[in-house]
């Protein structure tokens, strides 16, 4: 396959399945102090197909955070638009649960608290809360965790309440905006690999935001590539069979590989 081949969209994500989120032609703009208008992103196309783990991979400053927040309502883009199941759609018509780099609890309220929190926002019955906010503590291995407060616990443990919060809803697609970025590495590596588990029992769709190569061939199906330009310069599948295992040779040549993309592409 050659590297055309690959970039191009699958059957899958060439809009014939009902599954796929299509993002086309997505420009925005921000108003910078003494620049004027900056240019975040310009003229986007992403397919995040139904099922998939799918990396947005770029440095700092290119854009990935605001393509998400874009997806998810929290800005609007200036142009393009957003098709799923071959019609238009807006974020209000997507279910999705979002995952921040910092967990973002709140210090006032229990773990299972803060869970039943998004739970009331997202209008489910009450009668559901503590069903749904004990099953996934459960999941990410907080199950008696429930009456601790966020402040004692640690990163990694903040990060899994996050997971669970977000999971609770039930939503058909996940963002993760560099949930791992904050963690030590043996922290990090656990819940990559906790994460990949709740992925394939979940069956959920999987948007994650990475400036890391290691993390986003390690965790996903394929790859969308961003320069510092505000450009989606590639689309690179992984090809790796899962389970993976960090120490896999296929995962090491597959991250020189992109190294090296990027070092050719990635305007500094």
């Amino acid at each position: 396959m050659t590297a055309a081949e690959e970039n191009q969209p699958s059957a899958e994500s060439s809009g014939t399945s009902v599954d796929t989120l299509e993002l086309r032609n997505i420009v925005k703009r921000f108003e910078k102090p003494g620049q004027g208008e900056i240019l975040v992103l310009d003229g986007v196309d992403l397919d995040v197909e139904g099922g998939a783990f799918v990396s947005l991979l770029g440095p700092s400053g290119c854009g990935k955070t605001t393509l998400m927040n874009v997806i998810s309502g929290l800005v609007t883009q200036d142009q393009g638009t957003m098709r799923r199941g071959g019609r238009d759609v807006a974020p209000g018509d997507l279910s999705l649960g979002y995952i921040f780099q910092e967990p973002r609890l709140l210090n006032w309220k229990t773990v299972s608290e803060n869970i039943e929190f998004a739970l009331e926002a997202r209008d489910i019955p009450e009668s559901e809360w503590q069903e749904r906010t004990d099953r996934y503590l459960e999941m990410v291995g907080l199950g008696d965790e429930g009456d601790n407060y966020p402040t004692r616990l640690s990163g990694g443990m903040k990060q899994r309440v996050a997971i669970a919060r977000a999971l609770a809803i039930e939503p058909e697609i996940i963002l993760m905006d560099e949930p791992f970025s904050s963690l030590d590495e043996i922290t990090a590596r656990d819940l990559r690999e906790e994460l990949l588990d709740i992925w394939k029992q979940e069956e959920k769709t999987i948007l994650f935001v990475t400036h890391d190569i290691n993390e986003a061939v390690f965790l996903s199906d394929y790859i969308y590539m961003m320069n510092t330009q505000g450009e989606m310069f590639a689309r690179r599948n992984v090809n790796i069979d899962r389970p993976r295992q960090y120490d896999d040779p296929a995962i090491a040549q597959r991250e020189t590989e992109l190294y090296r993309e990027f070092h050719e592409n990635v305007v500094h």
